[in-house]
């Protein structure tokens, strides 16, 4: 796989934070009203207020401006997502912790919108996936894989690959509710029910790699409205 250059904008004479925010801001909305496929640099630099001329100086593609917005998404939303890692809990409840901030992160508009447009444009643009791979799942994979490698260190934990569990951990979190949302389909997703699916997905993960457990005993989850 080749490696996906960093979109970001070098800091130049001219080059605007603000103006930046700007074209992101509208290359945002234009993305989630047409897709990849269907948005042109004409529409995003007319729905930012910026001249055609301007939005190629900050970015000479679609392309990596596409790769600029996800990125930024990813910049702003994974460190929430890891914010129990870096405090002294227990396993479970900072499991439960991204359980519960990831499957928050799944469901919300912007997260839908992205998951929309690079499945449905993977196949002619495969480059869109990769790129969103790269700063979205396989960060969150590496830094879940490393914590779940020091717990095993420390002995609290049994996990012979960890970026394997990682993985696991996270499917198991789009468990229910995401894939509903996904879908567009009826589902409870208030704040109970998500707590709900967090909890049951921490003990089933703990079940299988917490050193000294016993067979996995999930917890009970209501069905799902039809």
């Amino acid at each position: 796989m080749s490696a996906v250059q960093s979109p970001h904008v070098p800091d130049l004479p001219g080059i605007s934070s603000a103006k930046r925010r700007q074209i992101l801001d509208g290359a945002a909305r234009i993305f989630a009203e047409h897709g990849y496929e269907g948005a042109s640099m004409s529409q995003i630099a007319r729905d930012a207020g910026v001249s055609k001329g301007t939005l190629y100086n900050y970015y000479d593609s679609k392309a990596s401006l596409f790769a600029a917005f996800i990125e930024e998404c990813a910049c702003e939303k994974l460190p929430k997502l890891f914010e129990t890692i870096g405090e002294a809990q227990s396993p479970e409840a900072t499991l439960e912790g991204i359980a519960t901030a990831m499957i928050r992160l799944t469901i919300s508009p912007l997260s839908l919108m992205l998951n929309r447009i690079v499945v449905s444009e993977a196949a002619t643009f495969p480059h869109l996936a990769e790129i969103f791979w790269q700063v979205g799942p396989c960060k969150a994979i590496g830094i879940l894989s490393d914590w779940l490698r020091a717990r095993t260190s420390d002995g609290i934990l049994d996990v012979p690959d960890p970026e394997l569990a990682a993985e696991l951990f996270y499917a198991l979190c789009q468990t229910r509710i995401t894939w509903r949302k996904r879908l567009q389909l009826p589902v409870d997703s208030d704040p109970a029910h998500i707590a709900m699916i967090a909890r049951a997905v921490t003990r089933m993960f703990l079940n299988t790699f917490q050193v000294g457990k016993g067979p996995p005993v999930p917890e009970a989850i209501p069905d799902a409205p039809a």
